[in-house]
């Protein structure tokens, strides 16, 4: 399998990580113009499976280091199929909120309240899994002081989406837009540091037998994404959180650019998750979490510079989403740093 064996790419990875978890959201917004996230997100879990498949096919069967494929997941743990089918599950109910948040506040309030939190939890949960395999990679205090900045910028972003100037969300609305997203951060910090558990972090190369390796992960944890969605989905869509329940009848009418839409997300969300599992092999899986969830600062942009979700807001506002990129910056910056 293909392995990244240098610090510095790693690092690049893990901006691309950023930038892909950042992103995928657009591809909900575009879709909602005519395309309920509900029905939306059964493409996006579809997606993802396609894409792990066909990274697992490729970079993953491919070079002369490590299992490939096939080998890797043959050899495999139940136990340890176990924790990554159970991350899946996770992910995929904090996902659920975190698309139901941003259809209903935007992606500049979600992504940064959600994402953000669940940067700040989950990279302690991701240390607690190095320390136990012994693969620490990071020095831990440039990393808190890191992941302390990013906590500021989340809080400047929720107070500048609190006094967001004119919108078409109601307060209420907005209010259950926010509380959603935190919810979603919380659970999501959680489902990294269980696929990790299931990898050997020490050395992609040379892996501990019963353990797998990040193609093997990506492929599971997609396959159990989409497996939790024939619970979840059937539920959000009996109960939306917002609007009036939908029926599977009305997915089938979409029109194929609606599905590829909704598909292209998925496979976005994938290749930086993907890449979150390859990179950790060499920056440790708390910093390339970390830096993959620098994404709040991704979607942001999208979101305040793209969809014009602070239109009409007062320079006070702008001042404080200022502040919230500058603290974010100098967040990952010493993130970087720290697992140099």
């Amino acid at each position: 399998m293909v392995i990244v064996n240098s610090y510095p790419l790693a690092v690049i990875l893990c901006f691309v990580i950023m930038l892909c978890w950042g992103s995928w959201g657009n591809t909900q917004k575009a879709a909602a113009k005519s395309w309920r996230y509900e029905l939306f997100y059964w493409d996006y879990v579809i997606g993802m499976v396609i894409f792990s498949l066909l990274l697992a096919l490729t970079l993953g069967s491919f070079g002369t280091e490590g299992r490939h494929f096939f080998q890797d997941l043959a050899q495999a743990d139940i136990a340890n199929i176990g924790w990554i089918v159970l991350g899946g599950f996770i992910f995929n109910a904090s996902n659920i909120l975190l698309s139901a948040s941003t259809s209903i506040a935007g992606m500049s309030v979600a992504f940064p309240l959600g994402c953000g939190l669940a940067l700040v939890l989950g990279v302690f949960n991701n240390l607690r899994v190095e320390m136990a395999q012994g693969a620490l990679k990071s020095n831990v205090p440039l990393l808190a002081l890191g992941v302390a900045l990013v906590v500021v910028a989340v809080i400047l972003n929720g107070v500048a989406s609190g006094k967001k100037g004119s919108s078409n969300i109601s307060k209420a609305d907005q209010r259950k837009g926010v509380i959603l997203a935190l919810v979603a951060g919380i659970v999501m910090s959680f489902f990294s540091s269980f696929v990790m558990r299931a990898m050997d972090l020490k050395d992609f190369a040379n892996m501990e037998a019963g353990k797998v390796g990040p193609y093997t992960a990506i492929v599971v944890f997609s396959l159990a994404v989409l497996a939790s969605h024939f619970i979840f989905g059937p539920l959000v869509m009996k109960k939306p959180f917002l609007g009036e329940p939908v029926s599977m009848k009305a997915y089938f009418k979409g029109d194929a650019k609606t599905h590829i839409v909704g598909m292209l997300g998925g496979m976005i969300w994938c290749l930086g998750t993907a890449l979150s599992y390859i990179a950790a092999g060499k920056a440790g899986a708390s910093v390339s979490y970390a830096l993959g969830q620098g994404a709040p600062m991704v979607a942001a942009i999208w979101g305040i510079f793209i969809w014009k979700e602070f239109k009409g807001s007062s320079k006070k506002v702008y001042g404080l989403l200022a502040a919230m990129f500058l603290f974010f910056i100098i967040g990952l910056g010493l993130i970087v740093v720290s697992g140099n």
